[in-house]
């Protein structure tokens, strides 16, 4: 067994057990910054008037299923890879995740309902429903996120609550990147104007969200004297202030751009934190829990030939879909 083990792992000779926790953090980060614009939306829904709240749910309409997709994918990659790690964060965050299911399902339901009636109270509901879920789905994901990176047992501390905040406001800035390029007239430069505030609340929380976790957790403090995590923090200055400038020229695919790189520097700071554990509060590091070589190497192997088919399908879907909603349309 092992001379097969080493004949399927030989001809890759990649350091397959970081690649594996880098691909988490990439499938986590595509479920964030695809599925923060429908986050984002659902968020601003509560400030528009019925017209223009029919306009934001068809412009999320035919994606928002789609893009929760990156969500389980990401937790079957993690239950394949590191099948020990999955046990421990999700037996022991096991009421935290039931929450951020129920708020997905809340968010998912909520747009569903919302147009079978035209009653002012059935929608006034449901709309509230929509906002909840939208709201707080982000904020448990942040909380989630930051417990498994500092090795939280518990349900929340002060730096899982920044970090809730913080990955809520960036999925508002997200959606507004997204709203720019979907949108017309007073419904998108009332979004640029939720956007710049959005997105320098976000450089702020993301600051007070470092320094809690500096504070919290003395193991990582080598961590943050990486030059690495100077670069990330200094970029992501750098993607504010370019997404502030370009949302208030109206470039809006430059304020995509922007928010997608917001997103995945975001994700990148937190992996590369947790680096070399991915479960801190039991001890075990990314090689102590992959599984063997040759289920991994063939997961590579599928992975290598299945990811970019499902890229190419987003892009076809975001493609037969774009540009702005036309005045009428509903979900």
């Amino acid at each position: 067994m092992t001379d097969v083990v080493s004949l399927v792992g030989q001809p890759l000779r990649l350091p397959l057990a970081e690649l594996w926790f880098a691909l988490l953090f990439f499938l986590f980060g595509m479920f964030l910054f695809l599925d923060g614009f429908d986050f984002g939306v659902g968020v601003l829904f509560a400030t528009r008037d019925d017209n223009e709240k029919e306009q934001l749910l068809a412009a999320i309409g035919p994606f928002w299923d789609g893009n929760e997709v990156w969500l389980v994918v990401f937790g079957g990659a993690l239950f394949a890879s590191f099948p020990s790690a999955y046990a421990n964060l999700f037996s022991r965050h096991y009421l935290l995740l039931f929450a951020i299911l129920a708020a997905l399902g809340l968010r998912g339901l909520a747009p569903e309902m919302y147009e079978e009636r035209a009653d002012d109270r059935w929608r006034r509901f449901w709309g509230y429903s929509f906002v909840i879920g939208s709201t707080m789905t982000p904020f448990l994901l942040g909380v989630f996120v930051m417990n498994w990176l500092l090795g939280v047992t518990g349900l929340v501390t002060p730096a899982s609550i920044f970090g809730g905040v913080t990955v809520l406001l960036l999925t508002v800035v997200d959606g507004v990147a997204f709203l720019g390029l979907k949108t017309r007239g007073s419904l998108r430069d009332d979004a640029r104007v939720y956007g710049v505030r959005a997105a320098a609340s976000y450089l702020g929380l993301t600051v007070l969200t470092l320094g809690t976790v500096y504070a919290a957790e003395p193991s990582l403090r080598a961590s943050f004297q990486s030059p690495l995590v100077s670069a990330l923090v200094l970029a992501t200055g750098v993607f504010t202030a370019g997404y502030i400038v370009a949302l208030r020229r109206r470039r809006y695919y430059v304020v995509l751009g922007a928010a997608a790189a917001l997103v995945f520097v975001f994700v990148g700071l937190i992996g590369w934190l947790m680096f070399p554990f991915i479960d801190r509060a039991a001890g075990l590091t990314v090689r102590e829990t992959v599984v063997s070589t040759l289920p991994l190497t063939l997961m590579s192997i599928m992975a290598g030939v299945l990811l970019p088919i499902v890229l190419a399908y987003f892009v076809v879907l975001y493609s037969a879909f774009s540009g702005p909603i036309e005045t009428g349309e509903t979900y």
